[in-house]
């Protein structure tokens, strides 16, 4: 059987998909790009609050590391349909402000001013170092509230997607029997009927004249068959009876169009008929 091209609902659920995993991206390639940004500020804050040389420039891959991390988890939960816990945001902030004040201190608390209010701020300097992890936390929260979104979007669309079309072509599966079969027993050969030599009809006309009968003979099953063409499958001749059933056309149209008799047509009808849109599959009748 011929594959369905895609609905409509289909496409757009692989454009949201292809939306949020855009969005994804975007964020990382932001994360990094703040970070690496950040890195010599915060490398130069450890230093000046008598850290180490050698370990100073750990502190901000540390931070970039768990911001990276959350981001991208975030991002492949949802679109999996799965929401980050309250940890997941509690981490994304914590690092993110984190980043912004050790980025900002000599901004807001020069050397030699006593912690407290800020009173000899550089506006110059605050807004320097605020704008790669204010942009980055904004950012993230934004893509959050995108996210579900498109979530919620997609989940409305795969209930579209679930049509009466499917319903009416998925098989009826039978679990398979595991007890044992019992062989029949043979049949005996029955004799055979004895054959009645064909007679030719005839016509008594006047004059006691003798005609044969010029009538055609009745049409078979078999004649039926090669008139009508090949038979459809089961699962073509189901859709050729869901279609004729939407379009209105009577029994007997849609037992011509799916080489199938009144009688079936008839069946599917009355399940399409009884079957809800949010009911059970309607599984395809034998025939």
């Amino acid at each position: 059987m011929s594959t369905r091209p895609a609905s409509p609902a289909a496409r757009q659920i692989a454009a949201l998909q292809s939306l949020q995993s855009g969005l994804t991206k975007v964020l990382v390639i932001v994360a990094v790009v703040a970070l690496a940004f950040t890195a010599t500020n915060v490398t130069l804050f450890a230093i000046d609050h008598h850290i180490s040389v050698w370990i100073a420039w750990l502190l901000d891959p540390m931070v970039a590391v768990a911001l990276g991390a959350v981001l991208i988890v975030d991002g492949r939960l949802s679109e999996h349909g799965v929401k980050p816990s309250g940890w997941a945001t509690v981490l994304r902030w914590f690092a993110g402000l984190g980043t912004w004040l050790m980025n900002c201190w000599g901004a807001l608390w020069p050397a030699g001013s006593a912690f407290g209010v800020p009173r000899d701020v550089d506006p110059a300097g605050l807004v320097l170092h605020s704008i790669p992890p204010v942009l980055l936390i904004v950012l993230a929260e934004a893509i959050t509230f995108y996210r579900r979104a498109i979530l919620d979007r997609i989940a409305v669309l795969r209930d579209q997607v679930d049509t009466v079309v499917e319903r009416v072509e998925a098989p009826l599966v039978h679990p398979v029997s595991t007890t044992a079969l019992t062989p029949a027993p043979a049949e005996q050969p029955r004799p055979a009927a004895p054959v009645t030599p064909a007679v030719k009809r005839l016509v008594i006309c006047g004059a006691q004249r003798v005609h044969p009968l010029a009538v055609p003979p009745s049409s078979t099953p078999d004649d039926e068959d090669q008139q009508n063409g090949s038979r459809l499958s089961t699962e073509e001749a189901a859709e050729v009876i869901r279609q004729c059933y939407e379009d209105g056309a009577t029994i007997s149209e849609a037992a011509v169009k799916s080489t199938r008799s009144t009688s079936y047509v008839h069946k599917v009808y009355g399940r399409l008929a009884n079957s809800p849109q949010d009911g059970p599959a309607l599984s395809v009748v034998g025939g």
